[in-house]
């Protein structure tokens, strides 16, 4: 069994603890040889991982910064790594695989090397096959890959000709990397000449004059998008293209993205939103492992074998569980029945935000109840769960206690530590543990990644002593299965606390795991909004669905919601029927 050892050499502090690690280790007790040696190049410590004892993890344990890890391999992984960033640093297995014709998607949890297989792939990374601390040539690499589809691939990158294009995670960094406005960062991208069609297809017309620095999450994600599309290329890859979308816009981008693939084009694209994944992807490679220590890219698989495979938590074809438990959805109710006793509710109003006018319905909210709100982009979502938080203003809508989670999170100079007490002290079963915070403890919530941050956010919010929790994007920068757990933490401190959470949220799925009850809303984004009262989650879905013309199934293996095809026959059935949204 194949043993490995990855350190944080961020997180590890000699000057603080002294090389406790080297101290504790048996091997080097035994003065027979040295496991944990100190690194010449930076003082701290690495790992000869041959000598290291199955089963012991002392160093671990004793570690007072969490900066060790030691793990082994499952059985079944017998062969050598594509890529190893350093001795004892992350570990990458097998790649997915870019197929013409087809949209191929790639799941899996944040940190297990989705974005360094892409970047490979890309021709960003040149993948060491584990041997970091030499040069590795061209015919190694496409050696490694002999008899498989990757040598094809790699041989014909190497040869120039497959032409690459590819759309970063972190579309938030292109106003830090280019200056002027974003016709000039499209003019400079179009290798096609088809920027007017892109342009309108992604509906950019109206901020082709403004300075790049002065547009939003989801129009950066759209220039991106168009950025990759614009490259003269026949290999596209997007790396999570609809974040900061909205559910209208991540149907049209996935439309667009599939349309890109034909016999002489291949997408890939890494997606965390099932139904759009599954709306947008022909095949799926599942990705499994640990987060920051290693990677395992598994067999191709037909989309909803592999989204099935993915949430059961075993692949069959890989002999690997990865998870031990498998993720089920049940059938929501039809009725109109109170989840508990009234709490509170609010009266109609109407604001106006500058040229934006609100309207909100009057509506009610119970005990243990979780209502999810729905809508567009730029349509008073966030300014309606302001106003009922009285977040901006002294005409408070709900006279009860508000814990509040912001949409954009913003990291002060404090110790994670600090900010969780309250939850470290009252939650520490139902929020610290589930959300895996106790490693981020001793960092600076300046240094942590947007996924991180967002469920430091979430426990902060949910530890409050508060009536209503109102959490806005609680979803952003999270995997797929860390919004399946924080829609699960949601409903259990709202019910142990036997209050009540109003959710806003793109994420279909996630929306549907978490809500009882849903408030649509309907408008003109950037003009006026509707926020509707609320109503149960199958009324609410089939009106929300109604507008964007799409209808939803079941599926028969674990009762996820599914996107059906337009035009297929279960979707005209549905649509006849008046059932859009279980079928």
């Amino acid at each position: 069994m194949t043993r490995i050892a990855v350190i944080d050499k961020s997180k590890c502090n000699p000057a603080k603890c002294n090389y406790i690690c080297r101290s504790v280790c048996p091997i080097n007790r035994a003065e027979e040889s040295e496991c944990i040696v100190i690194d010449d190049a930076d003082k701290k410590v690495k790992v000869v991982e041959e000598l290291c004892i199955d089963k012991c993890s002392i160093c671990i344990k004793k570690c007072p910064f969490g900066a060790l890890s030691i793990v082994n391999l499952p059985s079944e992984l017998n062969e050598d790594p594509i890529h190893r960033y350093s001795e004892n640093g992350f570990v990458l297995y097998n790649l997915p695989v870019p197929i013409f014709g087809k949209v191929v998607g790639v799941i899996g949890r944040n940190g297990i090397g989705k974005s360094t297989a892409v970047k490979i792939l890309a021709g960003l990374i040149k993948p060491n096959l584990g041997k970091f601390d030499r040069e590795v040539n061209n015919k190694e690499i496409v050696d490694y890959f002999k008899g498989t589809e990757a040598q094809s691939y790699f041989q014909k990158l190497l040869n120039k000709e497959i032409k690459v294009s590819y759309k970063p995670q972190q579309v938030d960094l292109i106003p830090k990397q280019f200056n002027g406005k974003v016709i000039d960062l499209l003019k400079k991208a179009d290798e096609k000449n088809k920027l007017n069609e892109i342009v309108d297809t992604l509906d950019l017309k109206k901020i082709l004059d403004r300075d790049i620095k002065n547009v939003s999450g989801g129009e950066l994600q759209r220039i991106a998008i168009a950025v990759t599309v614009l490259r003269d290329a026949n290999v596209y890859f997007f790396d999570e293209p609809t974040s900061y979308l909205d559910i209208k816009q991540r149907l049209k981008i996935s439309k667009f993205i599939r349309s890109l693939a034909n016999d002489k084009t291949a997408v890939m694209v890494i997606e965390h939103d099932l139904i759009i994944l599954d709306y947008m992807a022909d095949l799926i490679h599942l990705m499994f492992g640990k987060e920051a220590i290693y990677g395992i890219t598994s067999h191709v698989k037909t989309t909803k074998v592999g989204i099935n495979t993915y949430l059961s938590g075993y692949s069959k074809d890989e002999n690997m569980r990865f998870r031990s438990k498998p993720i089920n959805f049940i059938k929501p109710q039809t009725n109109e029945s109170m989840t508990g006793q009234l709490l509170t509710q609010w009266p109609g109003f109407e604001k106006a935000f500058g040229s934006f006018k609100l309207k909100a319905e009057s509506g009610k909210i119970h005990n243990d109840e979780v209502i999810g709100v729905l809508g567009e982009n730029g349509i008073g979502k966030t300014s309606f769960v302001k106003t009922l938080a009285n977040i901006d203003n002294n005409d408070e809508k709900i006279p009860v206690k508000i814990s509040y989670k912001t949409q954009y999170l913003k990291a002060e100079d404090d110790l994670v530590i600090n900010l969780l007490q309250e939850a470290i002290q009252k939650y520490n079963n139902q929020l610290i543990k589930p959300l895996g915070l106790e490693k981020l403890f001793t960092r600076n919530l300046q240094e942590l990644s947007g996924g991180e941050l967002q469920r430091v956010a979430i426990a902060h919010c949910l530890s409050k002593d508060a009536d209503i929790f109102l959490l806005d994007e609680p979803s952003a920068y999270l995997d797929v299965e860390q919004r399946i757990l924080v829609s699960k933490v949601i409903n259990e401190i709202v019910y142990l606390k036997n209050k009540a959470a109003i959710v806003v949220d793109h994420d279909l799925l996630f929306i549907d795991y978490l809500s009882d009850k849903l408030i649509i809303f309907e408008g003109v984004p950037a003009e006026h909004g509707v926020a509707n009262t609320p109503q149960t989650l199958v009324s609410g879905m089939t009106n929300f669905l109604k507008d964007l013309q799409i209808s939803f199934r079941r599926d028969e293996e674990n009762n996820r919601p599914r996107a059906n095809k337009i035009d297929s026959q279960l979707d005209k059935q549905q649509k006849a029927d008046g059932k859009l949204y279980y079928g």
